[in-house]
């Protein structure tokens, strides 16, 4: 037995030996291979910290096979070519595009309920006579009815975050779709204003589930390649959800009876059911389950999630391994999965970078082009037109959010949203200086329309997909859902508090009546988070979570992360290992002894 073992410490020197010569060729590689703490060369490195390594090692029975098992999966999904993860993860796809398919409900939702401000027929049902003769909804009733879809969103983000940890996405999402048949009934029946905000509440709550899931499930079911696909598919996915609602109301725009506004809420009822019965017999999360605890379940999850013939054992437990180690890992930087663990060490600064990221989405401008509709009628577009105009605006930002599948691999995440923020700026300076005359001619009405249709195309080139995959990547696994919902929470408070109220105001003739000068405002919002994006915003393009975990708990620089080079998880973790075999060996001596 003692001879076995020395064989063992044998085999685990001639280990380190290679890898010690690995670490010389990976200087000489592209900087997006590697990660460290040291400068070596002509770069800065990273590894796991020798005491974090020792204790991952004290928490589980075969340090030295889980690590290796480890590296090996997480130089496999560093290495791997995008073609074969289409060819080995067609079912990881399918299943994350099913679940994801609940913001296509979501979006449809919103939409519609967004451009009701500006839709005859329910302006005629429910709003007041304004200075032009035409029938407007309130700005106190148009701030009231965003503001309680927001809260309604925050109060079902915190709801999913207590689910998910317990129940899993899985049956989080079901729970919600069932919650969101009942809740259409409220504006599809609504006889007042009061109604129809009160049901916008209770939607929200749903809305804000499927807001935090969707985005966690894609992100933990598909190795590196196919991340950030997944993750800008959900922007895909509310887009989709918005060209649908903009074709409805566009066909029943010169319907003046109330059938106008009702029949495009109860098409909402099209969507549960089928939605529903996918995400029943979608596999769950591994990464959900391995935090749970649920190890057979987790590897029963990822061998679904692949095919077959280009996912063997090996990779399954070399899979496994990785995700054991990575939330190993995790909790020795950070022991607790609440709310408040995400104030707390290294994680305050992932917080900063989801929520930040996430607020620069709605500051940067979007605001406008959100409301293009509405804007479009401002400027002195008439109303079909304006309808027209915003369902070709959807058309475009669909076809903005699948260009970035093929760019965001190329250029990274942070370079992509840094110059789209630029582009907005420009975009919105423009069309301020389309309102310095008042009334705008219709020249310049139109030159003003068009800014915000390419300024909503620039965004859903850049941030309005990009913020999804960045802030499923930036959290650690085991608090991801937490930070994605705290994100997200961000974003709804500052609609609530700030945006709703604003701009509605802008635009409204009732009340600021500033149109396309509203965008001077903008400008100067987006040039505050532009120049935070430049300073804080990290690069993670090509990065696992534990290498991702490795750079954080290196406080590596945000300008730094692209370049640091990073070593494979055995270099890292040499001690611990040397330890762990002096501890077998000796044990192995006693036992022979006795």
């Amino acid at each position: 037995m003692a001879g076995s073992q020395e064989h063992g410490v044998g085999d685990e020197e001639k280990v380190q030996s290679e890898t010690r010569q690995d670490v010389a060729g990976t200087q000489e590689r592209d900087s997006e291979k590697g990660l460290g703490n040291t400068h070596l060369g002509d770069g800065q490195h990273a590894q796991i910290d020798p005491a974090i390594a020792s204790r991952i090692a004290a928490n589980v029975d075969d340090f030295m096979t889980l690590v290796n098992e480890a590296n090996e999966a997480n130089e496999r999904e560093r290495g791997m070519k995008l073609s074969y993860a289409f060819k080995v993860y067609p079912k990881a796809i399918a299943w994350s595009m099913i679940l994801s398919s609940c913001l296509i409900m979501e979006g449809f939702g919103t939409s519609i309920v967004g451009s009701y401000i500006s839709y005859p027929p329910f302006r005629d049902k429910f709003g007041i006579p304004s200075p032009d003769g035409q029938h407007q909804i309130p700005a106190s009733w148009q701030n009231g009815i965003s503001g309680a879809t927001n809260v309604g969103e925050i109060i079902g983000l915190q709801i999913a975050g207590v689910l998910s940890e317990r129940f899993g996405y899985r049956w989080t999402i079901i729970s919600a779709l069932g919650a969101v048949t009942a809740f259409i009934f409220f504006p599809f029946f609504a006889e007042s204003l009061t109604v129809f905000l009160v049901g916008e509440l209770f939607q929200g709550m749903a809305w804000g589930v499927f807001q935090t899931m969707t985005v966690a499930y894609a992100a933990e079911v598909c190795p590196v390649p196919l991340r950030h696909y997944l993750t800008t598919y959900v922007n895909l996915c509310w887009i989709i959800g918005q060209f649908i609602s903009s074709g409805v109301l566009v066909g029943l725009v010169n319907r003046t009876d109330e059938w106008g506004y009702r029949i495009p809420f109860s098409l909402q009822w099209v969507w549960p059911i089928p939605i529903g019965i996918g995400t029943y017999l979608a596999p769950e999360s591994p990464w959900w389950c391995i935090r749970r605890g649920y190890k057979e379940r987790a590897e029963e999850s990822l061998k679904r999630l692949a095919r077959s013939s280009g996912f063997t054992q090996r990779d399954a437990d070399a899979a496994m391994a990785l995700m054991i180690y990575t939330d190993e890992m995790e909790k020795q930087l950070s022991e607790g999965t609440t709310y408040w663990d995400c104030f707390r060490g290294i994680d305050l600064r992932r917080t900063e970078i989801v929520c930040l990221t996430w607020l620069s989405q709605t500051m940067c401008g979007t605001a406008v082009g959100g409301l293009s509709s509405y804007f479009y009628q401002q400027a002195g577009i008439s109303v079909e037109d304006s309808f027209k105009l915003g369902w070709g605006q959807n058309g475009l930002n669909a076809v903005g959010t699948i260009a970035t599948w093929f760019i965001l691999n190329r250029v990274g995440r942070k370079t992509l949203v840094f110059w789209g923020m630029v582009v907005m700026l420009i975009l919105l300076i423009i069309t301020g200086f389309m309102g310095i005359h008042t009334p705008p001619s219709t020249a310049e009405s139109w030159t003003a329309g068009t800014m915000v249709l390419l300024l909503s195309v620039t965004a859903n080139f850049s941030i309005g997909p990009v913020v999804y995959t960045i802030v499923s990547e930036i959290p650690s696994t085991r608090l991801r859902a937490k930070s994605i919902i705290l994100a997200r929470n961000a974003y709804n408070a500052i609609n609530i508090a700030f945006i709703n109220i604003v701009s509605y105001r802008q635009l409204s003739p009732i009340e600021w009546n500033w149109g396309p000068k509203a965008a001077f405002f903008w400008a100067g919002t987006n040039i505050i988070f532009t120049t935070w994006i430049f300073f804080r915003l990290p690069e993670t393009k090509g990065r696992t979570y534990a290498e991702l975990d490795i750079l954080f708990e290196n406080k590596i620089p945000a300008r730094k992360f692209a370049s640091t080079k990073i070593e494979t998880l055995l270099q890292g973790t040499q001690g611990a290992q040397k330890e762990q075999a002096e501890i077998i060996t000796s044990n192995a001596e006693e036992r022979t002894v006795a």
